[in-house]
């Protein structure tokens, strides 16, 4: 089992350490005691991972871990049947030792789009809720930020991070398998906080933003990205059962209805700074994720729109600032 010592000792070396005790308490809660049935398993393949040394690291549009020396057929052949065993690889891309993982979604085309918009990260304290695999999390790290926590309740996306701290161990990045609304209360211990492809999924939106803004410092940025629709204030879209397939989203609010929310939670210098709508380039079936993706999910005769009628997904980011 993971004992959550390296996450302890940066909760210490950030000031954190009044939250340790309820950290570990909502741990025991919340993964200790609710673990998928295959956790053991994965966690030895982990383990058995072989120990290739990786010294070229770099956290671009593809998070690559690579050795100037030559690789073992042997260990290449562990390492790939190891992620295999992860499937399906939602974000991404990542290449490890000249394994290229093309995932479901060109997460780099959104990072590209969010980053010129955002605070300078470097030297600060970031927060991403509903991290998946923490991909987002890598690709901070080339903006030298003090410290990087993902949380996302998913232990196979966290098995697939361990894959990649496994080899790249020196970096300060972390992952807890919790959900946002885990978080204690009231932290305001973090510099930036994200929220990308969350705000959907949750039954009460105005309960994980003002979560989100309890968790940021005084000043502190949040960036959220999330499904919207177009129209008007108070324009939601509210689905009378699945949109695009998923089951889970209860609320789609139009941009200005966001805007909206967000200042009615108590933000500041809230700014639309992209709108994109997401196409079948950036999200799309691999061989990392056999399932059905975007191009099976809107109508075949109007890509305008999804097989449920619904308008097709379009997403929109947001910056806010929490006052000082």
């Amino acid at each position: 089992m993971i004992d959550f010592k390296e996450f302890n000792r940066r909760l210490l070396e950030n000031g954190l350490g009044v939250f340790a005790d309820e950290f570990q308490r909502i741990l025991e809660q919340r993964f200790h005691q609710r673990y998928h049935g295959e956790l053991q398993h994965w966690l030895q393949a982990v383990a058995a991972l072989p120990e290739i040394q990786a010294d070229r690291i770099a956290f671009g549009d593809s998070v690559s871990i690579d050795s100037t020396k030559p690789i073992d057929p042997q260990d290449k052949q562990q390492l790939l049947d190891c992620l295999e065993l992860f499937h399906p690889w939602r974000k991404g891309p990542f290449n490890l030792f000249g394994i290229n993982i093309d995932t479901e979604w060109r997460s780099n085309l959104k990072w590209q789009r969010v980053l010129p918009h955002i605070q300078p990260l470097k030297n600060r304290k970031v927060l991403d809720v509903g991290c998946g695999n923490a991909y987002y999390g890598w690709r901070m790290l080339a903006e030298e930020p003090r410290w990087v926590l993902g949380v996302d309740p998913s232990q196979k996306f966290m098995m697939q991070f361990l894959v990649m701290k496994h080899f790249a161990r020196d970096y300060p990045i972390d992952y807890l398998p919790l959900r946002g609304e885990d978080l204690p209360p009231r932290m305001a211990a973090f510099d930036t906080v994200f929220s990308m492809g969350v705000l959907y999924h949750r039954r009460s939106p105005f309960d994980h933003l003002e979560e989100l803004k309890q968790c940021l410092v005084p000043g502190g940025e949040l960036v959220l990205e999330t499904l919207i629709i177009k129209g008007e204030a108070n324009e939601v879209l509210v689905p009378a059962d699945r949109y695009a397939q998923m089951r889970n989203v209860w609320f789609i609010p139009s941009a200005a209805t966001l805007q909206g929310w967000l200042e009615r939670i108590g933000f500041k210098e809230v700014k639309l700074v992209d709108l994109s709508q997401t196409t079948t380039t950036e999200q799309r079936s691999t061989d990392w994720m056999r399932f059905h993706s975007l191009a099976d999910y809107l109508d075949p005769i109007d890509l305008g729109l999804t097989i449920e009628g619904y308008p097709a997904p379009l997403r929109a980011t947001f910056t806010a600032q929490n006052p000082k």
